[in-house]
Order: C-alpha cells, then structure tokens, then sequence
C-alpha cells in the first residue's frame, strides 16, 4: 500500500476532483448578462470544453469502465430536453457542416463508450449550460431577434464527435428546435483555434521547456514515483508503462461515474493511489503558474483566437452585419492558454463542460463606448484580468472598456513577451531563443 499523502497546505484533492467532474446540479451560480440598465448588450463569444467523456487511455491489463453512452430518460443525470435532443438530433442528417464533420454522430448512442465518447452527463452539462445562456441571452437581453438568421451566428468545433456533440447539446438548450438550415459547424483543424496562423517556433519551444519543467516536478516527487510503482505492480505492468497509460485520465472516469477502480489478483488500485497523482497534478498547476514559463506558450498560443475574437467584436461595435453569438467548441488545451493569457492566474484547470464567456455591451447614454465582461463558469472575472485590473479603481462601471482588451491582443500580449516584437509573425519567428 502507498503511505498517506502528503498534500499542499489547504488542498483537498479529493474535493478538487469533485469539482473537475462538474456533476450537473441545478443551483447554479451564474453572473452572466449582469450590467446596469443603461446597458444593452451587443454581442457574446462562448468557449466551451467538451462535457464529461469516456477515458482516452486504458490502464494495461484492467478491464475497461462499464459506462453505457446511450442517451435513456431513466438514468441520471437527466434534463428535461434530454429526449427531444435526441430527436431533433435523428433529424440532422442533412445538415450543413464544414468537412470532415459531416462524418461525425450528432449524438453518443454506444452501449458501452468508445474512448473518449461524450457521455449523458457531458450531454446533460452542455444542455443546462445552453439553457442558462437561453434564459439570460435571448429571454432577458433579446441578444438575437426571433427571426435570427444563418450569419448571425459562428459556431466552430474541432474535428472530434465530443466537442461537435457538445456544441450542439448547448446549441439545442440555447435555441431549442433550431432550424437545421441555419447551422453551420466550421471545422478547426487545431486545437489552439489557430485557424491558417499555427506556424510559430517560438511558442513550440516555450511548450518545451514548459514540459521539461513537467519532468523536473515529477522527477522530484519521489511519493508519486513509489505510487507509480505500486500501480505498476498490481496490473503486472513496467512502471514506465504504466506511467505513459495517463491513469489519472481513466481513474478521474471511474471517480467521476462512482465506478470502482479497478482490481488484479495482485489488489487493487484505490482512492490512496488516486490522491497522489491528483495531488501532483495540483502542485503541477501551482508550479505553472510561478515559472510563467507556460505563459510565454499561452499569449503566442492564445492570441489568434483573441485576435479573431476582437475583430468581430469591433465589427459589432460599428454596428456592422454579423456574428451576435459565437461559439467555440474546444478541449482543455484549448481554454487553458487563453486563461493564462487573459492573466487569470486564480482560475482552475478547465473542467468538463467548463465556459469562457466575452460580453460586448453598448453605453445607451454614450452610443460610441463599449465595454466588455469576461466570465469564467459563471463567475465575473473581468478586473482579473491582466489588462483590466486596475481599471475598476478608476472607474464606476461595473466592466472594462473595450479599447483596453483590443490593446492587450494588438499590443500589450507582445509586451508581455519582450524581445521586442510587436506582431504575431515577429514574434513566432523571434531570432536568439
């Protein structure tokens, strides 16, 4: 048996892991379209992680977690539009989707999930946060009109089933029985949403320091190692199998769905084992953050997003045609850089179903300013922000202006990387590093 764990001062793993599983709850806490009256809102910008999935990786030599993908009504988690979800789903086989996506399953129909398939619960979370966003939006702020039309929303998913379904499970509780001839999924090749700008040297090599940092940590953590090696020796495996099967990945499934971990003839896996390595993944995160050698990776890996972000955003701020809703169906690796580069240093590791929201509002009383909120799960972290923490000290409105946040991405985020490059291109090429 592993010894007891040795966690960092004021850090539960276990309640941590609670959180990352995101069970949906009804009472949720939300601050989303929040502004005073005067205000009218002008556009939104959603990024979403995909919901609760089935593990990418196999623990060698255990059998896989029994968990049934099929959407059924008498299973919890349940949501009232659970089953006309599924049959607005049956009717898109004619939708118009960007190449490759066309291929992709509107819905999880599996009795027993493939790897890495969104589950009921990841369709559960995306349907309540939909509604939420439905309630808020479109019946307090009448974002779209009732007539909405195809070029008033973008919505862009990468080229997995998990992030398309979950897309269209927030998209189904935000319109519900939307017009199918209205819908139009891009596919993004990358998951940095990096669109035709993802050559960049310079980010790849922060990414690898960054991972040698990784290494270094774990080397260090000699508590983690002898876990490995216990693990190892149950599933009558090498330990450095055993580490490149990402246990953690499978047993965060067995945890978040109640599932017993699993057993050999030689014992079993268990919760000792689980709060070591979610303890190292925390201490991980705490380290990240000090070395700021992951940001130098986040504001290059982050920018053409937010750059493609503002752009509509000032599209909509001169009252131009276009995108009032927008919505990015991501992963983890795609919503982790963009907090960092945001500054948002307190936020945690994106769990499933997590949302990243922009507001653009309009000043009713001066038509010529915008403002913008950004919220995370729910939560108002606007003046967390790197670019807007300190504008709150000087003024009285509750948001941050919007020439602050077009500043960061055309500017400040290059700043913030010295070496003098004041563009994206210069800055992915920077000679010296």
């Amino acid at each position: 048996m592993p010894e007891p764990v040795t966690e960092p001062p004021g850090v539960d793993p276990v309640y941590e892991a609670l959180l990352y599983c995101n069970t949906p709850s009804v009472a949720e806490r939300s601050m989303e379209g929040h502004a005073p009256h005067h205000f009218k809102l002008v556009s939104v910008h959603v990024f979403i992680r995909h919901g609760d999935r089935y593990p990418l990786y196999v623990i060698p030599k255990t059998k896989r977690p029994e968990i049934d993908c099929t959407l059924v009504a008498n299973r919890k988690p349940y949501h009232p539009k659970l089953e006309a979800f599924v049959s607005h789903m049956s009717k898109g086989s004619g939708a118009s989707f960007e190449s490759p996506l066309h291929s992709l399953p509107l819905y999880p129909s599996h009795q027993l999930c493939e790897m890495g398939e969104l589950t009921q619960t990841g369709v559960v979370q995306h349907l309540q946060n939909g509604q939420l966003l439905r309630d808020i939006y479109l019946k307090k702020h009448k974002l779209l009109p009732s007539d909405w039309s195809m070029d008033q929303l973008y919505l862009e998913t990468t080229g997995k089933s998990r992030t398309l379904q979950s897309g269209l499970a927030l998209l189904y509780g935000f319109l519900p029985d939307f017009d199918w001839k209205k819908i139009y999924f891009r596919h993004q090749p990358s998951a940095l949403f990096c669109s035709g700008n993802c050559y960049c040297p310079v980010r790849n090599h922060y990414l690898e320091k960054e991972q040698r940092r990784q290494y270094l940590l774990r080397l260090k953590n000699n508590q983690l190692e002898r876990t490995y090696g216990d693990m190892a020796r149950i599933v009558d495996v090498p330990t450095k199998q055993l580490r490149a099967a990402n246990p953690i990945d499978s047993m965060l499934c067995h945890f978040c769905h109640n599932v017993s971990f699993p057993c050999t003839r030689n014992g079993c896996i268990g919760m000792e084992h689980f709060k070591v390595i979610k303890t190292h993944q925390i201490e991980d995160e705490r380290e990240r953050q000090e070395k700021k050698l992951y940001l130098g990776y986040a504001l290059l890996g982050a920018h053409p997003i937010l750059n493609q972000t503002i752009g509509r955003m000032q599209r909509a701020a001169e009252g131009r045609r276009g995108e009032l809703f927008a919505l990015y169906s991501a992963h983890d690796v795609t919503l982790s850089p963009v907090l960092s580069a945001l500054g948002l240093t307190e936020a945690r590791f994106p769990r499933f179903a997590a949302r990243l929201i922009f507001e653009l509002w309009q000043d009713r009383e001066k038509p010529s300013e915008h403002s913008v909120r950004i919220l995370y799960n729910g939560v108002d972290v606007t003046f967390h922000t790197s670019f807007c923490q300190d504008h709150h000290k000087r003024s009285l409105k509750p948001m941050c202006p919007l020439e602050n946040l077009v500043r960061f991405v055309k500017k400040d985020m290059f700043v913030a990387l010295g070496g003098g490059g004041t563009n994206y291109h210069d800055a992915c090429h920077r000679a010296g590093l």
